[in-house]
């Protein structure tokens, strides 16, 4: 799968408010990038990505089978 069909998955399940779900397309997109981006400028995007995943915490905890 690519960024296009998970942007597109996104839209059509009214998934694009689930950050985890938006975490993954930019890896995606980031991923389609890497060659057009220099060693320091794709370590910087990973890391505010895994940054951001990290900002999410354990909000899930006894929501599991509501929002998962």
């Amino acid at each position: 799968m690519n960024s296009n069909e998970l942007a597109k998955y996104l839209e059509q399940t009214d998934s694009v408010t689930k950050p985890w779900l938006l975490a993954q397309l930019r890896l995606l997109k980031l991923n389609e990038q890497r060659s057009q981006l220099s060693p320091a400028e794709y370590e910087m995007r990973l890391a505010d990505i895994h940054q951001d995943v990290m900002n999410l915490g354990e909000w899930w905890i006894g929501m599991e089978d509501e929002v998962f």
